[in-house]
């Protein structure tokens, strides 16, 4: 993977590599917090934020502390931390700085440290052995990926909303049937440029 560049890799986990529609990671907060286009921009950025800083933060820990250490075995512990203690920085950034955006994104925010995309991204990069510039690139693109994905759907559960919809499919039920739809147009890019 090291002969790949990272511009390629960043453009690939956007469209063809999407962590969300491809891999269907980040669904929890994803299905939760798509009902409105300003919460979900600012879930986005964040998620994107955590993700690219998080996958610099792990590849130089893995490369430089716990492989040479002897400790791989350790990563999966060490990740969590790193996530957690980036997610905890970003809460209290936004809680100090948008108070409305905290509030809107509630209980979402601190569950950034939990959600299997980021840490999805870090074991990613690490299996596929990429360069320092490929994680971060991986990282970014993800996270834009991500911020692509949920807001597609909080723009379309907005408009849902004035529809009439059959009442099971209401809620849950539309949400999941919207996510494969897009999954499947995703696929559409496929052929463009693979990263696996």
């Amino acid at each position: 993977m090291q002969g790949i560049s990272p511009w390629v890799i960043f453009f690939a986990s956007i469209f063809t590599g999407n962590i969300l529609l491809t891999y269907f990671l980040g669904m929890c907060s994803f299905l939760s917090v798509s009902k409105q286009i300003k919460t979900s921009m600012g879930l986005g950025l964040a998620v994107t934020f955590v993700l690219t800083i998080t996958a610099a933060l792990n590849w130089v820990v893995y490369y430089y502390v716990l492989e040479p250490a002897g400790l791989v075995y350790l990563r999966y512990i060490v990740f969590i931390v790193v996530i957690a203690a980036t997610v905890q920085l970003l809460e209290m950034f936004i809680e100090r700085y948008s108070e409305a955006l905290y509030m809107n994104l509630g209980i979402f925010l601190p569950l950034i440290t939990v959600n299997c995309a980021i840490l999805g991204v870090s074991l990613f990069m690490v299996i596929r052995k990429y360069t320092f510039f490929q994680s971060v690139m991986f990282g970014a693109g993800s996270g834009l990926g991500w911020l692509l994905a949920i807001l597609a759907m909080a723009g379309i559960r907005q408009r849902l909303s004035e529809k009439r919809i059959p009442p099971p499919l209401r809620g849950a039920g539309i949400a999941l049937i919207i996510t494969g739809i897009m999954a499947m147009a995703f696929i559409g890019f496929t052929g463009i440029v693979q990263i696996q």
